[in-house]
């Protein structure tokens, strides 16, 4: 089967690989439909995240139609339409009991890659380096599902692939995050980013009861997006000085009563801490830029929340000081898709929640590296790339 692989920083390439196999009693084969590029594939592109391998396939956002499944699997049978979250749960472990999904004990065989660093390992994940498990990705014609029956959902009908999609990964990360806020009704909520994710955590706050938002990016066209698809306020910080200031303004001087980060590592930004930050990168100092979630804690109004969804490694010039003295919340995770999945097809079904808008561009597998380099550099107001195997 054809698939979009892995071959070194900032090489990607369209490749023939072994088609998957059923390996456990639990598992499944899936005929990919459609699958979308994520930020985050950006970080081991560029070769922020180590640990990946020459040949991985990649990609971990999608859905599709299983055609085979082990004789373990009760739920599933081939021909069902299903969209999966991109960290795997074994459905019996202590932290999958409490619906902490990304943090599942038994699905990333690799823990001794991330130890080190975390002190515990995480979950599995599909497509996304070996520390995280090593899986096979989502970019390709068929792909193994590991414990089906507890990661694969049904897509009703009257939802559409294009819907389904982004309920792997785009939209329950940003309605996480967007939970986490705990919001009441007449709460300001603030956003970094509007790409798919910082958009679906707008979404999701007015879904919550939030009385207004406020999407922070500097792209036109995703502004744009913040303010006719979403209905959010929108901040362009390369047109101003002070993003704090103008937040501050915005809010009678007290500052949003939740912040959401949706960027992450790669932030871009101004002034003298992004050249700090883009001169430690460049020297392997550190893993990150952190202008944004900087940004959001000196915004947050004082006994707030700060959401944090970007994902992250190593950095320094971190305001705990300000975190403390202030009173914040800090919440963040990876994903817990399976809690949320089934609420958000619920949403879609009713017709409350549709980021089929976010595909701006579709392509077929072989266009990927392309496609790849269009989506990191932003160009022709690429939000998300589609790609249809």
């Amino acid at each position: 089967m054809r698939a979009i692989c892995w071959n070194g920083v900032n090489k990607l390439a369209v490749e023939t690989v072994p088609d998957p196999v059923l390996v456990n009693p639990g598992d499944a084969i899936l005929k990919v439909r459609l699958s979308t590029t994520c930020g985050s594939d950006l970080h081991f592109i560029g070769g922020y995240l180590p640990t990946m391998r020459e040949g991985d396939v990649i990609g971990h956002e999608f859905m599709g139609e299983i055609v085979e499944v082990g004789r373990g699997v009760q739920k599933l049978r081939p021909g069902d339409r299903v969209v999966v979250p991109s960290f795997i749960g074994c459905g019996r472990c202590w932290y999958c009991g409490r619906q902490l999904w990304s943090l599942c004990d038994n699905t990333n065989p690799h823990p001794y890659l991330q130890e080190p660093l975390f002190g515990y390992p995480t979950g599995g994940i599909y497509g996304y380096t070996h520390a995280f498990g090593g899986y096979a990705g989502s970019h390709a014609q068929y792909m193994r599902l590991a414990h089906a029956d507890v990661n694969a959902f049904v897509v009703p009908d009257g939802v559409s692939d294009l819907q389904a999609l982004f309920l792997s990964d785009a939209v329950p990360t940003g309605y996480m995050g967007a939970d986490f806020c705990n919001i009441s009704p007449g709460d300001t909520v603030a956003v970094w980013g509007c790409g798919g994710v910082g958009l679906m955590a707008q979404k999701s706050a007015f879904l919550m009861g939030a009385e207004r938002v406020i999407g922070i990016d500097r792209f036109p066209e995703r502004l744009q997006l913040a303010r006719e698809k979403i209905g959010s306020e929108t901040i362009d910080y390369s047109a101003t000085d002070n993003v704090l200031e103008v937040l501050k303004e915005m809010t009678g001087g007290r500052g949003p009563d939740a912040c959401i980060d949706a960027v992450g590592m790669e932030a871009h930004g101004t002034g003298l801490e992004y050249a700090y930050d883009r001169v430690k990168q460049a020297l392997h100092l550190q893993t990150d830029r952190g202008d944004a979630l900087r940004q959001a804690i000196l915004a947050c109004r004082k006994g707030g929340t700060l959401s944090i969804l970007g994902v992250y490694g190593l950095m320094d010039k971190f305001p705990i000081g300000t975190v403390i003295n202030k009173g914040l919340t800090v919440k963040t995770a990876q994903q817990h898709g399976q809690r949320y999945v089934p609420r958000l097809l619920q949403h879609a079904q009713r017709g409350e929640l549709d980021a089929s808008f976010l595909a701006t561009h579709l392509y077929p597998l072989d266009e990927g590296p392309r496609a790849y380099e269009m989506f990191k550099k932003k160009e022709d107001g690429m939000v998300r790339a589609v790609f249809q195997p």
